[in-house]
């Protein structure tokens, strides 16, 4: 049986006296989206901020891999694989997609053999071969992300995490802002990412989106988990039960 890729064992997180979580217990596998719901206020954004390095969490353990792992910053959760892909984004929009995949991480080259420039071509090419992997097609790559659709910049959000090999990625309301078509290219493209065996938690206020991509769900209430279940063994009516009366 495979090794869980990430597991969260009785994390708390207090702001002074406001309990965010209480005792969250949950796990990840290699390959399997784990959809994380619950009403707002209920604990998911901390949680994935803890889990992302963000927010030291009060008490508790994160293992990856089975290895105890802390994280004081966003940084070092990258550095162990963990790549969060936030509602905004959080994409540079007068920058082309290779400037973005690279934003904080630029690669240098040196001109003349002691001057560092910006290696623009390395960016460049890394920017080709991540969209192709990902069926986004466009001529358009040296041009600044705020000229391509909600959906297309979702994508080089999630390119940028594949660039630098995730193997865990969060995903907060990827489809919040799309339209229908964009929409459901997300979703493929989550499906895809599965299959090549990343494993990815996934943020939604959408049960559509969650009954068609996920394996599992886990549902949160006032900073607890309010219930877990396979997605084959549940329905929307009891996901919304749980998120109401836990």
């Amino acid at each position: 049986m495979a090794r869980d890729r990430l597991e969260i064992k009785n994390i708390a997180k207090h702001f002074g006296p406001v309990k965010a979580l209480d005792g969250v217990s949950l796990t990840l596998k290699p390959g399997e989206c784990l959809a994380l719901a619950g009403d707002n206020g209920a604990g998911k954004t901390t949680l994935i901020k803890v889990i992302s390095g963000v927010h030291p969490a009060t008490s508790g353990e994160v293992l990856i891999d089975g290895k105890p792992a802390q994280f004081s910053t966003p940084q070092q959760a990258r550095e162990a694989g963990i790549e969060t892909i936030y509602q905004d984004l959080a994409l540079a929009n007068n920058l082309t997609i290779g400037e973005n995949i690279f934003l904080g991480r630029e690669p240098k080259k040196r001109l003349w053999g002691f001057l560092p420039i910006l290696d623009r071509k390395k960016m460049a090419e890394a920017a080709t071969n991540v969209m192709k992997n990902l069926e986004f097609h466009t001529d358009r790559l040296d041009s600044p992300v705020q000229a391509f659709s909600g959906g297309q910049r979702q994508t080089v959000a999630i390119g940028r995490a594949v660039h630098w090999n995730a193997s865990i990625l969060i995903m907060d309301e990827p489809t919040a802002a799309l339209g229908v078509p964009e929409q459901k290219k997300v979703l493929e493209l989550i499906k895809a990412l599965k299959a090549k065996g990343h494993s990815i938690i996934f943020i939604s206020h959408n049960l559509q989106d969650i009954f068609e991509v996920s394996d599992r769900i886990v549902v949160m209430r006032r900073g607890k988990v309010a219930g877990e279940r396979q997605i084959a063994d549940i329905d929307h009516n009891e996901v919304v039960r749980l998120m109401i009366s836990g």
